[in-house]
């Protein structure tokens, strides 16, 4: 298995904020991760990449469980995107130089940059749709172009895991449509990671995720092939409030019941 949660517990400070989750991820799939703010996404995100110990439970990843492995090896083997690392960035940095950076996980460069990292870094950043911005100053970039340059950034560490934590946030419309079309096409790619991707808005979640949970007050609700999560009596169950699923173009939208 890629991730595989028994039977995990976390409790902290007297509060029980993952409660008996299993969650098993195996080769070859997708997932999204669906849940409102305070369900307990991030607690997830955080035990998989060995932040959090579980109180209860085991935890194994890509085959390692832990207390057998060492855990600062074991996360240069995931990427974790999220809106918060573009704060941490230099905004005078080159574009091709912040996806240079993920090689070695650091803000900014302080190593020698090789040819084999240019082409690496152009090689991704095509894939991503985000060439053109070679050589432009990160600050100059949109929402939308600094996503995908943290995408290519985490992926030139070549992880076996990509976290894509809310990556859709802040933008608009036209900006979310072209970072999922370029999810989509990494998605589709021969050597492409594990994708987690994590939201609150069902309509995010592209063909590509074979799977989705649904996660709330820090228990999994339901989980599987996405076709049989992402129902209208599913959605209302996991919503406490009835709604109707429609599809459009093999997404899900939803909205509240008449």
């Amino acid at each position: 298995m890629i991730i595989d949660l028994n039977n995990v517990t976390w409790r902290r400070e007297g509060l029980t904020l993952l409660n008996n989750v299993n969650w098993q991820v195996a080769p070859g799939e997708h997932w999204a991760i669906l849940g409102l703010n305070g369900s307990g996404k991030t607690t997830l995100l955080n035990m998989v990449n060995g932040y959090y110990w579980p109180t209860e439970g085991a935890v194994s990843v890509l085959g390692h469980r832990f207390g057998d492995v060492d855990l600062r090896e074991l996360r240069k083997a995931i990427g974790w995107v999220s809106t918060s690392l573009q704060e941490k960035l230099y905004p005078t940095d080159r574009a091709q130089n912040i996806v240079i950076s993920g090689r070695h996980a650091t803000i900014g460069l302080y190593d020698h940059i090789s040819d084999e990292d240019l082409d690496l870094a152009r090689s991704l950043m095509q894939t991503m749709g985000c060439v053109h911005l070679w050589d432009r100053e990160f600050r100059t970039c949109s929402q939308g172009e600094k996503q995908k340059l943290l995408i290519a950034r985490a992926l030139m560490a070549k992880p076996r895991i990509l976290i894509l934590d809310e990556p859709c946030t802040g933008l608009d419309l036209f900006s979310r449509e072209r970072l999922l079309a370029s999810i989509k096409d990494l998605a589709g790619s021969p050597d492409a990671p594990t994708l987690i991707y994590v939201t609150h808005h069902t309509e995010e979640i592209l063909p590509v995720f074979t799977h989705a949970l649904l996660i709330r007050g820090g228990e999994i609700m339901r989980s599987g092939p996405t076709e049989d999560v992402l129902t209208t009596g599913g959605l209302s169950a996991f919503f406490e409030s009835p709604v109707v699923v429609e599809k459009h173009g093999e997404r899900v939208y939803v909205r509240v019941a008449d």
